[in-house]
């Protein structure tokens, strides 16, 4: 028996990446929606002519400079459809943008298939539920903060292309960073970029669970098989069947179920407690944690042959400090999220609050910022978020690192600034351009400031 495409589920891609292209079209037409690919804006012009489309899937990046002059037109040319950008290293600002010149959301790459299928259903709803004349603006259930990765730096683009060529691989992946940097995230979007998409995406925290519950919590029990066992249970690695098991802080893990985690990676079986029976089970594995694993080896605490069986697919998240001003491009997306969310007024962050922002170390990272926001957005009202909204903290770490007047403590401006981009220089074991991407300045300008303290200090 055949299944007939809903009548309003017509969707043109315009994608000039022909595999990212394919995985729209395939999770699309999986939920029934019926796709037109183009590779460029005059293939979409072409199709815009021939076909009606309730929604235009743009990429963002596809469009060049003219993206809002290109929105306003196919947008006024075809009222009735849709138009969702997606943007990969543009400005998170840019698709701000877009939206204001008539776009109906936009996304971040990597897309993951649940963020994908759920603006589309909405953007194809009837005009009767979206109401008269132009769609309504769109009531995300999942704000895109939650389910994407946002930055235009070098860092993110570098963390972007290395989601993009393991995801299509079943080898275990080991993400590493700071607390705060992403990682469950990051492996979220390894899994919806993954052929496993359709499948389950289960996380277990290790180093929340308590120990003598960990077994259980992976590989399941039966009843009776210890104290509190009043039901058989599924764990998750048998949840996790066709998907994937997201382990994070796996360097808390027990010594003793480090063995029959490395078990279950070489046999592929699952033995819940108190049961004489094993399970096969097809599942991939991507671990995280905030410790360096090598130093976790060479101290015994964590075994060496379940290391070299897991850190097969490596990837080392930065730290928000290292990400330049992928600090605003995230404030921003927070600022519109919970703006929305809280019924607040805020469109933009004023520049002397993006300059605060800019200055903080963010020693917890992206969560660190993210709870920032939210509280001056909770606390606050108006069109721009200032620097007197914001935490006392920050505010005040600002004011420890600013520069003070000529002469104060026998140091010049341009002394502290000398120290200031020295010890970055440091910090990156002296790589300027590392140093200078995280500055938010060009190489060249290092360079040129050290010629010029150079001839000051002769």
């Amino acid at each position: 028996m055949s299944v007939s495409v809903p009548r309003r589920n017509h969707v043109l891609i315009v994608e000039d990446k022909p595999s990212l292209a394919s995985v729209y079209r395939t999770h699309l037409e999986k939920d029934g929606f019926s796709c037109q690919l183009a590779a460029d804006q005059a293939g979409a012009v072409a199709h815009l002519e021939n076909s009606r489309f309730d929604a235009i899937v743009l990429s963002l990046e596809l469009t060049g400079p003219d993206c809002i002059s290109v929105i306003e037109n196919w947008t006024a040319g075809n009222p009735q459809s849709c138009i969702i950008v997606v943007a990969a290293n543009a400005s998170i600002n840019d698709a701000v943008d877009a939206v204001r010149a008539g776009a109906w959301d936009y996304l971040v790459k990597p897309v993951s298939r649940n963020r994908l299928i759920t603006t589309l259903t909405n953007a194809c709803r009837p005009p009767a539920l979206q109401g008269a004349g132009k769609p309504a603006a769109p009531n995300r259930p999942e704000p895109a903060a939650r389910d994407t990765m946002i930055g235009s730096s070098r860092a993110m683009a570098d963390t972007r292309a290395q989601i993009e060529a393991i995801a299509s691989s079943s080898a275990p992946a080991f993400v590493t960073g700071e607390s705060g940097t992403g990682k469950e995230l990051c492996a979220q979007a390894i899994h919806d970029f993954s052929p496993r998409a359709n499948r389950p995406f289960i996380a277990l925290n290790c180093g929340a669970i308590p120990h003598d519950l960990m077994e259980s919590e992976i590989f399941g029990h039966l009843k009776g098989a210890f104290t509190g066992a009043i039901s058989d249970r599924e764990g998750a690695a048998a949840a996790a069947d066709g998907g994937t098991l997201f382990l994070d802080e796996i360097c808390e893990m027990e010594p003793s179920l480090q063995i029959k985690l490395l078990r279950f990676l070489q046999t592929g079986t699952i033995q819940p407690v108190g049961s004489p029976h094993t399970r096969k089970v097809d599942i991939r594995i991507i671990c995280a944690t905030n410790r360096s694993p090598q130093a976790e080896v060479s101290e015994g605490r964590f075994r060496e042959d379940l290391y070299f069986r897991l850190h097969v697919l490596p990837i080392k998240l930065k730290p928000l400090r290292e990400r330049g001003r992928d600090v605003t491009e995230l404030a921003s997306c927070f600022l519109d999220m919970y703006a929305r969310e809280e019924n607040r007024s805020f469109s933009r962050i004023g520049d002397e609050a993006l300059d605060t922002l800019l200055a903080y170390h963010w020693p917890g990272n992206i969560r660190e910022l993210q709870n920032v926001i939210r509280q001056s957005v909770v606390l606050h009202d108006g069109d721009a978020l200032e620097t007197h909204m914001l935490p006392d903290h920050i505010v005040k770490a600002e004011g420890m690192c600013s520069s003070p007047a000529p002469g104060a403590n026998g140091r010049l401006l341009w002394q502290i600034e000398r120290d200031v981009i020295e010890a970055a220089i440091s910090g990156f074991a002296g790589s300027i351009p590392k140093a200078a991407d995280a500055l938010g300045i060009s190489p060249s300008t290092i360079y040129r400031k050290r010629e010029t303290w150079a001839e000051k200090s002769a």
